[in-house]
């Protein structure tokens, strides 16, 4: 449920919310709801512009990192609706353009919306050591945390 917009591809969203349905809609054909976990990426992509296939991958970055790239470049961070997740562009200072997704609570909080509409499991995260305070902050508000181990 993660990287459509990953880093050798155009710049998109990691995680756009219609294709996250699309997957979960159509393991639930598959397996009851109960043993679905939905994927979360905790990091988005910086890419450098012009993109062209087969060229520089995009830098992984926190989602922290991400709104303090925007601060440092005096840039709006604008949210696409359709994809349920924040972008903004700047140009860096040896004058290239740069576009970059990410995650922040509004698309955290549309993915915990499926979660409960669609009765799953619960998510399960990639890359947790980067910073992401917001969703810790989501979380603890919204869910009943409970670790789960799993046998070797």
């Amino acid at each position: 449920t993660y990287e459509w917009g990953y880093s050798g591809g155009p710049p998109m969203a990691v995680s756009p919310i219609g294709p996250v349905r699309e997957v979960i809609e159509y393991a639930l054909t598959e397996m009851p709801a109960s043993k679905i976990v939905m994927g979360q990426n905790l990091y988005g992509y910086d890419w450098t512009l012009p993109y062209t296939p087969g060229g520089p991958l995009a830098r992984a970055i926190s989602p922290q990192r991400a709104i303090e790239i925007a601060s440092e470049n005096n840039a709006a961070i604008l949210y696409d609706e359709t994809a349920q997740a924040p972008y903004f562009r700047y140009t860096d200072n040896a004058g290239k353009q740069h576009e970059v997704w990410f995650e922040d609570a509004r698309s955290i909080q549309a993915k915990f919306d499926l979660i409960r509409e669609l009765n799953l499991r619960g998510i399960s995260y990639w890359k947790l050591g980067l910073s992401f305070p917001q969703n810790w902050l989501l979380i603890a508000d919204q869910f009943n945390v409970v670790k789960e181990t799993f046998p070797s």
